[in-house]
């Protein structure tokens, strides 16, 4: 079987290579606002705003990574990118196949083939290869790696890529730009990767920001390692934050980042985040998906204490199906 191809990933990432990111993907992505939320605030007693990646393109943070790994390497002398393969829950599938439609390069996307079909639709629009065929994220990703192997094809994950990290990090850029008194940043971790980029930024901008990450009950890898003292293999189990479930690859970058970076993590339950979905709708007026809400959700249900602070909470993307968003409004 044929080696994949796989890019060169430094053995630390720097506040530079957030900044090269910028400058990167500047054209093709937007500024996302920082906007107060007083009904937060008054929750729990703190000066709460919310960083609304869900009105980014491709309504999800994932376009920073994904036109940042792309220019990255079409940058990189002597490397000509062909066939890229990825595996995604389908909010990195859609905003890679969008970058790869821009600089017209081929791309196959695997996902779970339960992927919300708001995200699949996306990833066909933008002409990439869609195969909804793994039983779950971690069977999505063994099967994109295989593909790879077997075709030579470069293979960018959603999170374990370097560039993916240095792109995620744009956003805490501009959340200490927009307010450099936030001293607790609340930010939902799956892979890894928006946290890592956050968190690289955020600390070398101001080392006393407070990062907390937070991950949901049913699929915590992250903090199951973190109490363990190495990268353990969890079971995951059913979510309605999709974007967040599964194991992260065993060598994956984040996990060093993550121990070093993050100051504290937390959990939230289902019904945290059906609430903080419906929350978001009624106090807000702003649509998110599961994955997107759990930090609202940790700061609602007080399952993180920041009273008396000023925390911002990364809203990460609004790609929820119709009937599930249907289904949580429709609930007393």
């Amino acid at each position: 079987m044929a080696e994949s191809i796989t890019s060169p990933q430094p053995s630390a990432l720097s506040l530079l290579d957030v900044l090269r990111a910028r400058r990167r993907i500047a054209p093709y992505v937007r500024r996302t606002p920082l906007v107060p939320s007083p009904w937060l605030s008054d929750l729990v007693g703190a000066r709460v705003s919310l960083k609304l990646e869900s009105l980014q393109i491709s309504s999800s943070f994932k376009s920073r990574g994904a036109f940042n790994a792309v220019i990255a390497r079409l940058e990189r002398p002597g490397h000509a990118p062909g066939r890229l393969v990825t595996a995604s829950a389908g909010n990195h599938g859609r905003a890679l196949a969008a970058a790869a439609e821009t600089f017209r390069l081929p791309l196959v996307v695997f996902t779970p083939a339960d992927a919300p079909q708001t995200k699949l639709a996306a990833i066909r629009r933008h002409g990439a290869e869609l195969r909804a065929v793994g039983r779950d994220y971690d069977d999505a990703e063994r099967l994109a790696k295989g593909f790879a192997e077997e075709t030579r094809a470069e293979f960018i994950s959603p999170y374990n890529d370097a560039d993916v990290i240095a792109g995620a990090g744009t956003v805490g850029l501009e959340i200490l730009e927009d307010a450099a008194d936030t001293d607790t940043l609340v930010v939902p971790i799956g892979g890894g990767g928006l946290i890592s980029g956050v968190g690289t930024a955020a600390k070398a901008i101001d080392p006393r920001v407070e990062l907390v990450g937070v991950e949901v009950e049913a699929s915590c890898a992250f903090q199951t390692s973190i109490a363990a003292g190495r990268l353990v293999e969890i079971v995951p189990g059913q979510t309605l934050a999709d974007g967040l479930g599964g194991n992260p690859d065993p060598a994956t970058i984040t996990w060093p980042i993550i121990q070093r970076l993050v100051d504290r993590t937390a959990t939230v339950s289902e019904n945290d985040l059906a609430a903080a979905v419906v929350g978001l709708v009624e106090a807000a007026h702003l649509i998110a998906e599961g994955a997107a809400a759990v930090g609202v959700a940790a700061v609602m249900s007080k399952r993180i204490d920041v009273a008396s602070r000023r925390v911002v909470v990364v809203v990460t993307g609004a790609n929820i199906d119709r009937a599930k968003l249907s289904a949580r409004l429709s609930r007393p």
